[in-house]
């Protein structure tokens, strides 16, 4: 096959994007609802609940090299990735379903067996889908500026169908009653939360396989059956896995993602204990997240075209790490208004919208990195190895930011945070406490994230001269 000079229809391009919904809702919710709703509502340890999704996250990670390899391989009528991508739809959004609404009358052991259960099935299924089709974008184009653009659309709608959904359930489910006076630990809200949000990531998941499925002619054929075995296999991933881009990406990963996971984990804690914020206010707040995607979308290509992929993901990164950790600081300091006053709400709201859209432009332009990654590895080792590399990407973002998650877990038991914590009402000492052991943290890791990126060594000229090298092979 030829490369795909053709810019893509935009049509298509929508349509891919609107597939990242499902992976959007379904890390929204492990992120910012998952800790909070098995502890402080179910009333499992802290400790037991960021375990168990550690464990998810980590074995959820060692199987997606498995689903990358079987779809660089798999020989169908319907090409390499789309038989995944239909085959993954309905599970995925039952096992969803399952995760919020456990059966009642469980003891803690019980319940605890259940959530691991329920979690690792959700994150491998997802995996069926989402290594499959983040796979497709370096075989939709070649070109440099392109692949960002397609990112961009797929990074957007990711964002926003979780945040959509976490607007959905602050706003309309995680509301007070009579028994519950405060709105995120109604434990019905979380039932009917689960039920929506499984089938919007059905939907989202088919509407991207139908709206690719006319492409499957132009996309790479599998290499020839080889019975090289187990062994042979493996040996291949390593192979694959040595090119030295990569691996700067990967341990960038590696810390960027740990960072990621305690954020996600206690950014609620923060809305709700740390700021004090209400329901209907912490989903205003995740309104300008909105913002913050269509923003990013809007300046990531540019960033691209102008000044290339590694230097602008630095370049936004580093304003990231500067603007994240800064409102607790300020807090920390005394010098922001005090909680429950509009003034504060807004500032936060102004900080939170900067800070997002930071964070999404590095994560297009990193992701838009990797997949430039397939041709250089193509030149060394001759192989097409998509699916392997956005598979051992992902792992290393869900292995290590399930030890982000753990790691919030034991944070929020050291210093010795209650359950049942009614807002206003934890001790000022154990809030000033979690404000200064998490923004350090969060700033080291970071930190450290950008020093690997900077050992990243492909830029257009290299993309560029690699696809035109691969074009005048004869196996092409």
């Amino acid at each position: 096959m030829t490369a795909n000079r053709a810019a893509l229809p935009r049509a298509t391009t929508i349509l891919y994007g609107i597939g990242a919904v499902a992976f959007g809702v379904k890390d929204n919710g492990f992120s910012a609802f998952l800790l909070l709703y098995y502890n402080q509502v179910l009333g499992l340890p802290e400790a037991w609940v960021g375990f168990g999704i550690m464990v998810a996250l980590v074995l959820d990670g060692i199987f997606d090299p498995l689903v990358g390899y079987a779809s660089d391989h798999l020989h169908s009528r319907w090409g390499r990735r789309h038989p995944f991508m239909y085959a993954a739809a309905l599970p995925v959004a039952v096992s969803y379903w399952f995760l919020w609404n456990p059966p009642a009358g469980l003891s803690q052991g019980q319940l605890l067996a259940y959530f691991l259960t329920t979690a690792v099935l959700v994150r491998m299924l997802i995996a069926v889908y989402e290594i499959p089709s983040a796979s497709l974008v370096p075989e939709l184009t070649d070109q440099y500026d392109e692949r960002t653009a397609v990112l961009s659309y797929r990074f957007f709608f990711g964002w926003w169908g979780g945040l959509t959904m976490a607007v959905i359930a602050y706003a309309v489910f995680l509301q007070p009653d009579a028994e519950h006076p405060v709105g995120v630990l109604n434990p019905d809200g979380y039932h009917h939360y689960g039920t929506v949000a499984a089938a919007i990531m059905m939907i989202a998941i088919l509407a991207s396989a139908i709206g690719t499925h006319s492409f499957i002619p132009r996309l790479r054929r599998p290499p020839e059956r080889r019975h090289t075995g187990l062994a042979g296999a493996f040996h291949e991933l390593l192979e694959t896995l040595r090119n030295r881009s990569f691996l700067a990406i990967f341990c960038a990963g590696i810390f960027a993602s740990m960072a990621a996971g305690l954020g996600a984990s206690v950014g609620i804690y923060f809305n709700t204990y740390f700021w004090e914020f209400t329901s209907s206010e912490i989903s205003v707040f995740s309104l300008s997240m909105f913002v913050s995607a269509g923003l990013a979308v809007s300046i990531a290509p540019g960033l691209s075209r102008r000044w290339g992929k590694k230097a602008g993901a630095i370049g936004v990164s580093i304003a990231a790490v500067a603007m994240s950790p800064l409102p607790i600081t300020l807090r920390l300091l005394n010098l922001l208004p005090a909680n429950r006053t509009p003034v504060l709400f807004w500032i936060l709201v102004g900080f939170n919208l900067v800070g997002v859209m930071l964070v999404i432009m590095s994560s297009i332009l990193t992701a838009s990195m990797v997949a430039d990654i397939v041709e250089d590895s193509e030149i060394a080792t001759g192989r097409r190895s998509e699916g392997v590399f956005i598979a051992a990407n992902s792992f290393v973002q869900k292995a290590t930011s399930g030890v982000g998650v753990f790691a919030s877990s034991l944070l929020l038991g050291a210093i010795g945070f209650p359950r049942n914590a009614k807002p206003g009402a934890v001790d000022p000492e154990i809030v000033r406490t979690l404000g200064l052991v998490y923004a350090p943290v969060l700033v080291v890791f970071y930190l450290v994230a950008i020093a690997f990126l900077s050992s990243y060594r492909i830029d257009r000229a290299t993309h560029e001269s690699n696809v035109e090298r691969l074009q005048r092979s004869p196996s092409r």
